[in-house]
């Protein structure tokens, strides 16, 4: 069976998987397939899961935020932000999930920094309107 090469690029790695017999992700219009030969192509993946198989290798996930895709020259392009990989899905789920509640902390995080400030100027402005007005 003919084989491509798969090159995994995101904003802090990158990486080319040779020997990828087949590739699934999903975009806008549903799931859909790549295997070698396939015409050249060019989509937005949607949030959620990707995968792909080597020659004896069970299936590898890529778990990603969305990104682009690109089939051309015998090879597929996988852009995106960031990707976990893992042959186990169940793994990465719980990979996903522990990143997903580290992110919300430190979204919460910065709320509170935020609210801090705003707190902050606001009592400020108070004081300088009463320096500035007469007694």
């Amino acid at each position: 069976m003919s084989t491509f090469t798969l090159h995994l690029h995101s904003m802090t790695a990158a990486r080319s998987v040779p020997g990828v017999r087949s590739l699934v992700a999903r975009d806008a219009s549903g799931s859909f397939g790549i295997q070698a030969g396939h015409e050249d192509f060019l989509t937005a993946l949607e949030f959620g899961l990707a995968r792909y198989r080597t020659g004896a290798v069970d299936w590898q996930y890529l778990a990603l935020p969305g990104g682009i895709l690109r089939v051309a020259a015998g090879a597929v392009w996988l852009f995106t932000r960031r990707y976990l990989e893992d042959s186990d899905y169940r793994r990465l789920g719980g990979e996903l999930e522990r990143q997903l509640r580290a992110e919300e902390e430190a979204l919460r995080e910065t709320r509170v920094s935020l609210q801090q400030m705003e707190q902050q100027l606001l009592r400020r402005l108070w004081e300088l309107e009463q320096r500035g007005s007469p007694a």
